[in-house]
């Protein structure tokens, strides 16, 4: 089956390529003329591990392509995929559905053929109705009588392990309305559905909550255990063991139980607040969902003060220098969309800090967004003359630093761990003052 995927951010480019890599024949549609061109040459506009091969393998194999022109790249196609951006729209919360909405009425412009239009993109209960309605109003359905289903497929990927997430996913939500649009779904997922991976076809508005729902009770399992991290400093307990212990329990699950600096990235900080407004808007409130925003908001510049803390207090933490490992909100992708770096440096500056950072992947992401933060070649350039380590995000460069070589480089052996990565009585024989979450 000939599929078009219009955008080529994030979601639509690493759907593409595995869609591609499934055999189908794939068409990746983006107005970026130069990141079409980047990609014609084979250059990511992401770093997720394994994305440039799997885009070089089917590129050369013809079945992956890439175009700005989405009458040209929709000709022909039976499924036509949006994935475009959502963001939280300025001054209300709201996820911006411009794109989504643009592209609609670009594609019932184009379109010649039958074909469902997918919204891959994370959109509120309500949208594939909205789709919908422009579709049956534009040329394609008035004029030219095409059939046209609009079917919701939410992504579930993790950044850094996306193509496995999609190669062996967990569940295929499918929400469609008639027979055509389950047929033509039912087609594109064919070689997940031989594999036995579970393919669950749903409403369309049902499909759309599935995705804000998931993501609002991960984010809140996060918050959670960082709270719970908290009152584990207070009461002298071990929040990895509490995690071990509570995720042992089959109805609870291990997953997204590790105390840190709080979540971010493209999804829960958006999709948390997206929900909220959705609830707001259907008299509906999500009290749970509103503490998690609120506390995960704080924790961020309360990271910060953790390490001027381990400095000895604001007035002595004045004028020193701060190291800090690790910008992106999570390892193995270079997305700083809304990474707790952000707010645990800012807090260091305000606080009259000088801070040096490294990132393996998301130093020139982090630039823009970190202007007082000086960007270092590698961790030990950031460490040279620091006051206080702080470990942001846990790369595996950072799981096996040279101690020495760190003690010796910076001017006291003090190392603040936000993602728990060392052992604290291992740290401590080997001289440091170590301060971690939720641990002693």
């Amino acid at each position: 089956m000939k599929i078009a995927m219009v955008g080529s951010g994030y979601v639509g480019l690493v759907s593409g390529a595995c869609f591609a890599d499934f055999g189908h024949d794939v068409v990746c549609i983006d107005k970026d003329e130069d990141k079409i061109q980047r990609l014609r040459e084979g250059i990511m506009p992401i770093y997720e591990p394994g994305l440039d091969d799997l885009v070089d393998k089917n590129a050369k194999a013809g079945r992956l392509s890439f175009t700005t022109d989405l009458a040209e790249g929709i000709a022909g196609a039976g499924a036509i995929f949006i994935a475009v951006g959502t963001p939280s729209r300025r001054g209300d919360g709201h996820a911006d559905l411009s794109f989504v909405y643009a592209v609609a009425r670009e594609i019932g412009e184009s379109l010649t053929n039958d074909a469902v239009v997918v919204t891959k993109s994370t959109v509120p209960v309500g949208t594939g109705d909205e789709v919908e309605r422009i579709l049956s109003q534009s040329p394609a359905v008035t004029e030219r009588g095409l059939k046209v289903a609009v079917v919701s497929n939410p992504e579930f990927l993790r950044e850094g392990a996306a193509i496995g997430d999609f190669k062996r996913p967990d569940r295929i939500v499918i929400g469609a309305e008639d027979d055509f649009g389950r047929e033509v779904m039912h087609e594109v997922y064919r070689p997940l559905f031989l594999n036995e991976s579970p393919i669950l076809f749903v409403g369309r508005r049902t499909s759309e909550l599935i995705k804000y729902a998931a993501n609002a009770f991960l984010a809140t399992k996060i918050t959670f255990i960082n709270e719970i991290s908290d009152l584990c400093e207070k009461v002298g307990a071990n929040v990895q063991d509490v995690a071990r212990g509570i995720g042992m329990d089959n109805r609870i699950g291990s997953k997204f139980l590790h105390a840190g600096p709080g979540y971010g990235g493209s999804c829960f900080p958006k999709d948390t607040l997206a929900l909220l407004k959705t609830a707001e808007d259907y008299e509906s409130p999500v009290r749970i969902v509103e503490a998690v925003v609120k506390v995960n908001d704080t924790r961020k510049r309360a990271m910060g003060r953790k390490v001027i803390d381990a400095l000895g207090g604001l007035d002595a933490a004045r004028g020193k220098r701060v190291a800090m490992l690790g910008l992106t909100f999570k390892p193995n992708t270079d997305d700083m969309r809304d990474s707790p770096a952000i707010g645990v440096a800012q807090a260091l500056v305000d606080a009259g800090v000088s801070v040096a950072a490294y990132d393996p992947e998301g130093m020139e992401q982090a630039r823009p967004l970190m202007p007082e933060v000086e960007m270092k070649d590698d961790p030990y350039a950031a460490i040279e003359g620091a006051d206080a380590v702080v470990i942001v995000t846990e790369w595996n460069v950072f799981r096996a630093l040279d101690l020495n070589r760190v003690k010796q480089l910076a001017n006291a052996p003090v190392l603040v761990d936000l993602r728990n990565i060392y052992k604290p009585s291992d740290m401590r024989e080997a001289g440091f003052e170590y301060t971690s979450v939720g641990r002693e």
